[in-house]
């Protein structure tokens, strides 16, 4: 029979949690270098040279690469190992239309049920992207971002329809982060959150689902511009 944490001996339970814990700090660490462009789509992960880096045994470093490759940012190829996944434009067309129409139904029933506290959170966050966005500073901007969807998706007080949106979400995050930095649209995209926000406050579901959809579709033309950007870089 396999020996579990419980029965291995000289491996305690405590043991166990702190490898999942390094686990969990070590896949966070290694999504991050991933969306900020550190490893480049396609590009084979060096487990040895990660290893070292973040000065961690392999375990924890493939572990985390497991999970990642679970939730779509790495592929797993036999007998190669992993490698950051590059969706294809059709792929990345599904996921954003599927993700524009849940986003959507988040603000509405962000919009039917958000507390006053929600609010106040809400509200926070995108007076916050607003200082961060006239310092143009997306690797700042992009963290807080995300928070405000998954506060966001929160705020829906319908558990479902977050966990869908943001595993739709999470397959994006490179193109999403590219598009960001992409040029001078982070006014443009916290103009979104804030047209979003003030429907969700006004408790008016329609106006936030119209104000949802339509930062997505709109994220969708950003990603496009960035990714000829990418392939086609300007001369000079």
């Amino acid at each position: 029979m396999t020996d579990t944490p419980d029965n291995t001996p000289g491996f305690s339970p405590i043991d166990f949690l702190r490898t999942r814990s390094l686990t969990n700090v070590v896949q966070t660490e290694i999504e991050r270098m991933i969306v900020e462009g550190e490893f480049t789509p396609n590009e084979r992960i060096n487990e040895n040279a990660l290893a070292q880096r973040l000065k961690v045994s392999r375990g924890p470093i493939r572990e985390a690469c497991s999970g990642l490759a679970a939730l779509g940012l790495l592929q797993i190829i036999p007998n190669r190992g992993f490698f950051v996944r590059e969706l294809s434009s059709d792929e990345a067309r599904d996921v954003s239309e599927a993700r524009a129409c849940v986003f959507a139904s988040i603000a509405m029933c962000a919009a039917m049920r958000v507390s006053d506290a929600e609010i106040a959170k809400l509200r926070e966050l995108v007076d916050r992207m607003d200082g961060l966005a006239a310092a143009g500073e997306v690797s700042h901007y992009y963290p807080v971002n995300l928070q405000f969807h998954s506060e966001l998706a929160k705020a829906s007080g319908n558990a479902r329809l977050a966990q869908i949106y943001l595993g739709l979400a999470r397959e994006l995050h490179i193109q999403r982060y590219r598009a960001l930095a992409s040029g001078d649209v982070l006014d443009v995209s916290n103009a979104e959150h804030r047209a979003i926000f003030d429907a969700v406050a006004a408790h008016d579901q329609q106006r936030a689902f119209a104000a949802g959809y339509a930062h997505i579709i709109n994220g969708m033309s950003r990603t496009r511009q960035a990714a000829l950007a990418h392939r086609h870089p300007p001369e000079g």
